[in-house]
């Protein structure tokens, strides 16, 4: 019953076929290979864009690159307050814009809003020299808190961005799985709604390792290049990673795999909300679920094999009360969730409120 992380799903069936069949004989390195170049024509045809596209191999790598290419070393990078960029990634957005300061937004909220935005950029407006400029507003897809930005969001907070004279750098780590639950094309919530670079995250969603940082605005891309190479980010057998996207994106293999963490963590919310001491804290969007239960429970199901993490209750909306016997937790699903993982958890929930020891019952 792994609940944790969609990092702890390891790589579909298609992808490690892909890198088994990419093994085979030499290849060009350094990108040069025939996979990273149909890589590279497969992301163009799926944003329906002639987009700059390269390949690295982590999520950090993937949006401190790309905000180093967007962002001046006297600047500010607007985020929301709970973005894994300004809170999970240590200081490498500041090592490798050079400097760059992070901005956090809406901390209490699970995603930005545009009153916000505008109210930052109106009323804390820069006095050159003194105080930084606002450079680039970084989104979230989903968003830390698992919540979706709606198409029409995403135009209001880049049009924003764009009035001020922002970049705008989305990290889509799930990226795929809010494209499965807009039912949308991914030009959509991309360079169509005022996205300058996005970091598509396949990592999470079936990959082993396979980020690709993908510029809409192909002008912020020109010293990538030299900075994914200063960086140490430039992968020799540069293959792997493309034959890592080749097998992902065919087919529309990473929509499939989205869709099914997303239904996962559909219905494990229908069956926990049946419960009476579990509170959904806000209506799942993607693959993350966050409820408060009891502290007893976490720990009864954790003795049956559950694995999933508490969430921080200082990230909770004001308005949600954890009492003292309770704490807030987060669930994950994966492509590799299954019915019966979510049954066998819910089940142990129900062996819990009947158990002699707990007075909670459904």
């Amino acid at each position: 019953m792994y609940f944790g992380s969609d990092n702890q799903a390891g790589a579909s069936d298609k992808v490690m076929a892909g890198l088994m069949a990419a093994n085979s004989g030499v290849s060009a390195a350094y990108g040069d290979d025939e996979w990273t170049a149909k890589a590279t024509k497969q992301i163009q045809q799926m944003f329906d864009c002639d987009a700059e596209v390269f390949l690295v191999s982590t999520g950090t790598a993937a949006n401190c690159l790309a905000l180093s290419c967007m962002a001046s070393p006297w600047q500010t990078i607007l985020c929301h307050g709970q973005a894994h960029i300004i809170n999970d990634e240590l200081t490498a957005p500041e090592f490798f814009t050079q400097g760059a300061r992070l901005v956090g937004l809406d901390s209490e909220l699970p995603k930005l809003t545009a009153a916000s935005l505008e109210k930052h950029l109106s009323f804390g407006a820069a006095h050159p020299p003194h105080n930084a400029e606002p450079g680039v507003l970084s989104l979230t897809q989903l968003s830390e808190a698992g919540q979706l930005y709606s198409i029409e969001e995403l135009n209001q907070l880049t049009s924003i961005a764009h009035e001020h004279g922002l970049y705008v750098h989305m990290d889509g780590a799930r990226f795929a799985n809010a494209v499965a639950a807009l039912g949308c094309h991914p030009s959509e919530i991309s360079w169509k709604a005022g996205v300058d670079v996005l970091c598509l995250g396949a990592t999470k969603n079936g990959a082993l390792c396979a980020e690709a940082v993908v510029f809409f605005n192909k002008e912020l891309a020109k010293n990538f290049v030299a900075q994914r190479k200063r960086a140490g980010h430039l992968i020799s057998k540069s293959r792997w990673l493309g034959a890592q996207f080749c097998s992902w994106l065919d087919d529309e293999h990473w929509l499939a795999l989205a869709k099914h963490a997303n239904s996962m963590a559909a219905q494990l919310s229908a069956e926990l909300s049946q419960l009476s001491f579990m509170r959904e804290v806000w209506p799942v969007a993607g693959n993350e679920l966050f409820m408060i239960m009891p502290k007893q429970a976490i720990e009864f199901v954790r003795e049956r094999g559950a694995i999933f993490y508490e969430w921080p209750q200082n990230l909770l909306p004001a308005h949600i009360e954890v009492a003292e016997g309770e704490d807030a937790v987060r669930f994950v699903t994966s492509f590799r969730t299954t019915g019966d993982e979510v049954s066998g958890f819910v089940g142990a929930l129900k062996e819990f409120s009947t158990c002699q020891h707990c007075s909670i019952s459904t």
